[in-house]
């Protein structure tokens, strides 16, 4: 079985300064910091842009080099049309690099509050190859897509989200305003009698969330952020992410989304010319989800020792027998990123269908959890009514 050839390289590229541009390695795996001005850059802005905008300002400057114009000249037009101050610096500071001798990976290097490893080593391989052109072009359709991909799993959550905020505020309403005003009723209608018990804990409910309003408030906030804390801690992340592709309803939803984005990551980096090992470590530290990152660290491990990559894959248990005899094949063929991206083309029309699908099972639950809570209160309230009549009658 043909296997591809592993190449070894540094897990991340370590720092360097400008003397090393001047000793005569313009090619080297390493690049400078920025210097203090860059520095001082990134503690003022933490996030000039978002995804999105990045998306764009790639697919702009993939159109701009592939129509002939040089980088620098390319990001010089890029900067007069940036809106975003913040943006507009960090793009002038990549040009100030290259006018000062560096690469243009160099100035993506010097800002990693924007451009994270796999489009640094992407763009590095790219020029290495003479195809940076080709690579922007691949990074821009490859953005995209995984924007595309990530939107569509957010849409499939915000619709239930929505629903159950607005389902809280109503009950939250009643119980607090709506409810004590019945009481004041009943307690003059029926005069000592006994409540039936559906409404006498209605009542103890709405009584405590009117004496305790700002507890209940400050205890949803607490425990909102008692889960961040929780979600930021390495136990916290691992049961979450294991509740993502586990769970009986999303999971399949995070698992399929999880797939398409490791085959088109890993896909898209081999395929620029990225080391198949450094193309791995990238891929686990973009992947999102713990025990997705810790399979492509098995993978990488055995992939160092000479084994392939579609045999410790189906090992970890956590990918589906098509993906990897999808990879097996592609690796014995020698079309292995052609393959990973067919996997991520198919998985990402598999989120779309199980998005639509999600969407038309989700929104009757909605409706009927909806019904429920607010007929039960109804009803709860309706019930000394009907004791009321009785005797009158």
């Amino acid at each position: 079985m043909a296997k591809l050839a592993v190449k070894s390289a540094p897990a991340a590229p370590a720092p360097a300064t400008f003397a090393a541009k001047a000793a005569g390695k313009p090619n080297s795996l390493t690049f400078p910091t920025g210097g203090p001005a860059a520095k001082k850059r990134r503690r003022t802005f933490r996030r000039p842009i978002n995804t999105k905008g990045l998306a764009v300002f790639t697919r702009q400057l993939a159109t701009l080099v592939k129509a002939g114009m040089p980088i620098l000249r390319s990001l010089e037009v890029l900067a007069r049309q940036e809106k975003r101050p913040a943006f507009r610096e960090v793009v002038e500071s990549i040009a100030d690099t290259i006018r000062s001798g560096g690469n243009f990976s160099d100035g993506l290097a010097a800002n990693p509050q924007v451009f994270d490893r796999l489009y640094i080593n992407m763009v590095k391989a790219g020029e290495a190859g003479g195809v940076l052109d080709t690579v922007l072009d691949r990074l821009s359709l490859f953005m995209e897509k995984a924007q595309k991909i990530a939107g569509k799993v957010k849409a499939a959550m915000i619709y239930p989200v929505i629903i159950v905020m607005v389902a809280v505020i109503i009950v939250s309403i009643l119980m607090v305003v709506v409810v004590p005003k019945f009481e004041d009723i009943f307690s003059g209608l029926l005069k000592g009698q006994a409540l039936p018990v559906l409404t006498q804990a209605l009542l103890t409910v709405s009584n405590f969330m009117k004496a305790h309003y700002l507890l209940a408030i400050g205890g949803t906030i607490a425990a909102w952020f008692g889960f961040k804390v929780f979600a930021r801690t390495a136990f916290g992340r691992k049961i979450i992410d294991w509740l993502l592709i586990h769970s009986p309803v999303m999971g399949d939803l995070f698992l399929k989304a999880a797939i398409a984005r490791f085959t088109r990551t890993f896909g898209t980096l081999l395929a620029s010319g990225v080391p198949i090992l450094q193309a791995l470590t990238i891929t686990r530290d973009t992947s999102g989800n713990v025990h997705i990152a810790n399979a492509i660290n098995i993978v990488h491990d055995r992939v160092k020792e000479g084994d392939s990559v579609a045999k410790p894959l189906e090992s970890t248990h956590i990918f589906p027998g098509m993906v990897t005899s999808m990879i097996e094949v592609g690796e014995e063929t020698g079309a292995l990123p052609d393959m990973l991206a067919r996997i991520a083309d198919t998985y990402d029309e598999e989120v779309d269908n199980a998005v639509a699908g999600l969407t038309s099972v989700i929104e009757p639950i909605m409706i009927v959890f909806m019904a429920v809570m607010v007929g039960t209160i109804v009803i709860a309230l309706f019930l000394p009514l009907v004791s009321i009549i009785e005797n009158l009658t």
